[in-house]
């Protein structure tokens, strides 16, 4: 099996465990703060720990409709998650799977990064083209910038 990879690494003035508590309500804060691409997050199985499935549907700004993924591990000790989509057009055919790695390190000046590295699990040679990789960094780091924007003015909720 072929993979290819991205990773994404954005540093922020939030402290790790805040950070970690907004991404973890992604499926609520993702559709409003950018609803072009993420129509509506939807739980169809689970409590939202371990194990949980969710389905994305995505908005007119994405090339796929929809995608479904598990959570595989919530560590706040380590601030790490991470899940996989294993379901869904934007698996474009040619993936068995994408596997989302997320891992929030404190930083000495209170803030943190934000890494998440993401894998594409490809049924046989082909890979995702570079301009579908590149599209997808971009709207990753967009994508965070503009939750934590959305944490910035709703301080009471995290």
């Amino acid at each position: 099996m072929t993979t290819a990879s991205i990773e994404v690494e954005v540093t922020s003035s939030f402290p790790a465990e805040t950070v970690f508590k907004v991404f973890n309500n992604f499926h609520t804060i993702a559709p409003k703060v950018n609803p072009q691409v993420f129509k509506s997050i939807e739980t169809i199985e689970g409590d939202g720990g371990v194990g949980t499935i969710r389905l994305f549907t995505f908005g007119d700004d994405v090339p796929f409709k929809s995608g479904k993924f598990k959570q595989d591990v919530i560590d706040a000790d380590n601030f790490t998650y991470n899940y996989t989509f294993f379901e869904g057009d934007n698996l474009m055919g040619i993936l068995d799977s994408i596997n989302h790695y997320v891992k929030i390190v404190p930083s000495a000046d209170g803030g943190c990064v934000f890494k998440q590295t993401v894998v594409y699990n490809c049924k046989g040679d082909e890979k995702p083209a570079a301009e579908v990789l590149n599209f997808e960094k971009e709207l990753y780091e967009k994508t965070y910038k503009a939750i934590e924007a959305y944490a910035a003015t709703h301080p009471e909720s995290y």
